[in-house]
């Protein structure tokens, strides 16, 4: 199972970068080809939505099937250090699917604003041109 939440954690850290990338200002000349290759990549990458709802599914499943340690008598110390140990990383691994999720949008939104913006550009040249 760790391989999922690499997987995940490289995409939603290539997403990162991606966002990063297309609001760094200053890079004019580079910014036509950037925004390209990331329309390109926004297909593919919108994998990581159903991918995302499979690994919040295993959480929710693994939450409602492990065992209690309600009590401090009901468990040996190592058993409720596993369990705290399981909670932890449940919830990490939330917050990592969240995140994905959220760099994602981003990312999206961020690419149609700044075609959005190239697209008013031109306009505005063309108008400039014709008067």
């Amino acid at each position: 199972m760790a391989l999922e939440w690499v997987v995940l954690g490289y995409a939603a850290a290539a997403e990162a970068v991606m966002v990063l990338l297309l609001t760094i200002p200053g890079l004019g000349p580079l910014r036509k080809g950037l925004v390209a290759v990331i329309r390109n990549l926004l297909k593919p990458f919108l994998s990581i939505v159903p991918f995302c709802l499979f690994l919040f599914m295993d959480i929710y499943w693994k939450y409602e099937n492990r065992p209690t340690c309600d009590s401090a008598d009901s468990c040996t110390p190592t058993e409720h250090l596993r369990h705290q140990k399981s909670i932890m990383k449940s919830q990490r691994n939330m917050l990592l699917i969240v995140t994905a999720l959220v760099f994602y949008w981003l990312l999206y939104s961020v690419t149609q604003l700044v075609v959005k913006i190239d697209q008013l550009n031109s306009r505005v040249e063309k108008l400039k041109n014709k008067d």
